[in-house]
């Protein structure tokens, strides 16, 4: 089957051609990092207001450079959540009126759901995970773990309780000057630096409670600046190293505790912040350790992408069998539970 698939949930906007769920034909992203950045953080209605602007360019370039037409298309995923509802319109609008142009099923997917298999897409990698696996979601709104038993199936064992670990990311770096994205800013400034330096606090740091807490932290960070300043140089790299140590330090113990509490030998890791490269080594060198095997798909499909929604737009599409649909009951969420899709009735008229 061959499956447009459409993403707008937050400031990418970006259109994707997925062949029988795993092969990317095209994936077309258009970023809004440089509008952005000038206020240190999305503004969801300029982020609206652009993916309106960007997404019949980033859906032509799709075509163009799968070499296919619209006609091509056999089904459409949208994700209908969770995400600033403004701009998840703007996806579900095309969606919806691609659907009825061209008589075509179409279904909301979770955006959550997207990130967690993203991994099962061919790409450079020698093999796809097989189920069951856990999945670690970290992101600039998510810190979640799930046990991954396949397509749909899925088991929430811990979230963020107050920040994500990427706002953390994003908060810290604007209390040091830095330009947003903060998490790429941080990854790049601790390179150089020495992550023992500072003696940050790691929150929630017990193997009993798989949920997560990044605000204290962020706090901790706030008040060593307030007694010491913003250092420069080899003292701010210092900083970042330290202050990213806690973050991976508390990201890689829960997420093997819960591995081997729920006999899981794959952890999955997703999602913006799974491109910071400590987290990357540290959980290369965490998880041979302990005999559990690591899969991270690559940085593009890691951020928001809509190639990512290829393996459930599939599967979903493919549970309604030749039955269509158009998507008038498709509604965008801001907070939608993993594994509910959005799928609208069969037509009955043209």
């Amino acid at each position: 089957m061959l499956v447009m698939t459409i993403e707008s949930s937050c400031d990418e906007t970006s259109v994707a051609l997925i062949e029988d769920g795993k092969r990317i034909l095209a994936n077309a992203v258009a970023s809004q990092i440089p509008i952005h950045r000038r206020y240190g953080g999305v503004v969801p209605e300029l982020a609206s207001r652009n993916h309106i602007r960007d997404i019949h360019q980033v859906l032509n370039e799709a075509l163009d450079t799968a070499g296919l037409t619209l006609q091509d298309v056999e089904g459409i995923g949208v994700t209908a959540g969770p995400g600033l509802v403004g701009s998840l319109l703007v996806g579900i609008e095309t969606a919806r009126a691609l659907a009825f142009a061209l008589d075509k099923p179409c279904v909301g997917l979770n955006h959550l759901e997207g990130h967690l298999t993203a991994v099962l897409l061919e790409g450079d990698r020698v093999q796809n995970p097989t189920f069951p696996y856990l999945g670690l979601i970290v992101s600039g709104g998510h810190t979640d773990l799930y046990v991954v038993r396949g397509l749909g199936d899925y088991e929430l064992l811990g979230r963020t309780r107050d920040d994500a670990a990427g706002e953390a990311f994003d908060k810290v770096a604007k209390m040091l000057g830095q330009p947003y994205p903060g998490g790429v800013a941080i990854d790049r400034l601790a390179s150089t630096g020495n992550p023992k330096a500072l003696d940050f606090p790691r929150p929630m740091w017990t193997r009993k409670n798989l949920d997560f807490s990044f605000s204290g932290l962020k706090t901790a960070v706030a008040q060593h600046l307030d007694a010491h300043g913003i250092p420069e140089g080899q003292a701010l790299s210092d900083l970042c190293a330290s202050f990213q140590e806690a973050i991976v330090d508390v990201l890689l113990m829960k997420a093997l505790t819960a591995c081997k509490a729920h006999n899981l030998t794959r952890l999955v890791l997703s999602g913006g912040v799974a491109c910071n490269s400590r987290l990357r080594t540290r959980a290369a060198q965490d998880c041979n350790a302990q005999n559990v095997e690591l899969f991270v798909a690559p940085p593009t499909l890691c951020t928001d992408n809509a190639a990512m929604l290829g393996p459930i737009a599939e599967h979903y599409l493919r549970q309604e069998g030749s039955t269509h649909f158009v998507g008038h009951a498709i509604r965008a969420q801001s907070n939608m539970p993993l594994g509910q899709t959005e799928r609208a009735p069969a037509r009955t008229h043209r």
